[in-house]
């Protein structure tokens, strides 16, 4: 079938009747509870964008011959490349780039899999076909994908087989005709409770042994499968406007803890079993790693964009556009834009065919953004919260400006430089909403760790960095100034 459109997307989740809880309730419809329907309409545009763009959106199936999502196509060019980021972007405008886990993010990893299905067929052959034909059904029928990774921090400092409750990281129980029944939590779900299905990727937070080999396992199933339950966190979409909470009203993803409660996944859903050297290779060896942060740093171009276009649309809205250091934060974002998108410039343009016959990007300018940009985004949002100083605080809501007796005096107390006072309040709620709402904090949070934490990948990083030229560098240097000196000198 062909790309979905929006109301098959909140159709099926309508039909499929998922196993999420919120705020200590079983939720009966998703499409319709206050905490997840905004964003479900939110993500209903992302799939009818394909139609409205579909040069841009959409390619045609190697198989099908129907036009689906491009953000699973197979890149065989650089230009493949680019269309496929030019495709990443619309979307990533769409939200802002707020939108963590836009259905493009898994499609790439998923891609990556597929393709790579060898990999997966080191230990069965049947693995590496499930793999395989996984990839096709989810880019034939546009399923839009959640995924976990990480186990319970339970006690960081042991293996999972050394902890004090060892069964409770989901962990393989037995062995059937039917398949591999599976027991125990994963975190963290983003979109669990508003996606088709979970993909259970091979944990790599902490390098697994072959003790831990009950452990790595990687699957996928429906997110209504009997015994999975979606826990979402509390909603920070909270009832009110769009004029109000202009983004946590419409792009609040949603986290949920998941618990498999001796859930049964069929033999053709099984990816990895019980490998902990599979899954320890699995994001290196597939290139997953690299095509994912290919659409994380096109996604987080976006991002600073809308940072940039609202600080600079509140510098001109209060006139402090002329100051040196408005000036100058300014200009700290703009520099932060054009790092981002010379990281990709060159990721694409230096991208080769892989083992797998995929043209994937040169990895190098990928991952030094993906270290980076943690540790710039929160200092773009201060940067947007110091310039709006107390006019972050002073924000009236929209029913204020619709009561006729303080309406009035609240739309000439709050204009600005050149707009009136309801339109320079809803710009002002947009930053606020950016900087300082529950939204904005776990957009920070959010960033901060979306690759994990920061500390160990700047030691991962540093480690695999190619360190020898530079040392060389140096060697040559002092040993042409050395073979220069008098003998007595050098004695």
């Amino acid at each position: 079938m062909p790309a979905r459109r929006g109301q098959e997307y909140v159709e099926g989740l309508k039909k499929a009747k998922n196993n999420v809880y919120i705020h200590g309730e079983r939720v009966d419809d998703v499409t319709e509870h206050q905490a997840f329907k905004n964003v479900i309409q939110s993500m209903a545009g992302l799939f009818d964008l394909q139609y409205k763009n579909q040069d841009k959106m959409l390619y045609t199936s190697p198989t099908s011959k129907e036009k689906v999502g491009l953000s699973f196509i197979q890149p065989k060019t650089i230009d493949d490349l680019i269309r496929r980021r030019e495709m990443i972007t619309e979307w990533a405008r769409y939200s802002g780039g707020m939108m963590g886990r836009s259905p493009d993010y898994l499609n790439t990893d998923l891609m990556a899999f597929g393709t790579a299905h060898e990999f997966f067929a080191e230990s069965d052959p049947m693995y590496g076909e499930n793999i395989k034909k996984y990839y096709e059904y989810c880019r034939e029928n546009d399923i839009a994908l959640t995924h976990t990774l990480i186990h319970p921090q339970v006690n960081r400092a042991k293996a999972l087989h050394e902890q004090k409750d060892a069964n409770v990281a989901l962990h393989v129980v037995e062995k059937n005709q039917d398949g591999v029944v599976v027991e125990g939590v994963r975190l963290l779900a983003t979109q669990g409770a508003i996606t088709d299905e979970i993909m259970v990727f091979p944990s790599t937070v902490k390098k697994s042994g072959e003790k831990d080999d009950p452990y790595s396992i990687a699957f996928a199933i429906p997110n209504n499968t009997p015994g999975l339950k979606l826990m979402s966190r509390e909603s920070f979409d909270y009832g009110k406007s769009e004029w109000d909470h202009p983004l946590g009203s419409r792009f609040e993803e949603g986290d949920t803890i998941v618990y498999f409660d001796n859930v049964l996944v069929p033999w053709d859903r099984i990816f990895v079993l019980e490998d902990s050297s599979i899954c320890n290779r699995t994001f290196g060896e597939t290139n997953a790693v690299v095509h994912s942060s290919h659409q994380v740093i096109a996604k987080n171009v976006v991002k600073t964009e809308f940072v940039l276009g609202a600080v600079l649309s509140l510098m001109d809205a209060i006139g402090i556009d002329q100051f040196q250091h408005v000036k100058n934060k300014g200009t700290e974002i703009m520099l932060t834009l054009e790092t981002m998108k010379s990281h990709l410039y060159r990721a694409e343009h230096n991208a080769k065919i892989d083992k797998w016959g995929i043209m994937t990007p040169d990895f190098a300018p990928l991952n030094a953004a993906r270290n980076w940009f943690p540790q710039v985004y929160p200092r773009l949002v201060e940067i947007l919260r110091v310039l709006g100083a107390s006019g972050m605080m002073g924000i009236p809501t929209e029913a204020d400006f619709a009561n006729e007796e303080i309406g009035p005096i609240l739309h000439r107390a709050a204009q600005g430089k050149n707009m009136e006072g309801y339109e320079r309040v809803q710009l002002f709620r947009l930053c606020w909403d950016l900087t300082m709402s529950a939204f904005a904090s776990r957009q920070v949070h959010y960033e901060y760790y979306f690759f994990g934490d920061p500390v160990k990948m700047h030691m991962t990083y540093f480690d695999g960095y190619d360190k020898e030229p530079f040392k060389e560098m140096i060697t040559d240097f002092l040993g042409g100034t050395a073979s220069s000196l008098p003998k007595s000198v050098k004695a």
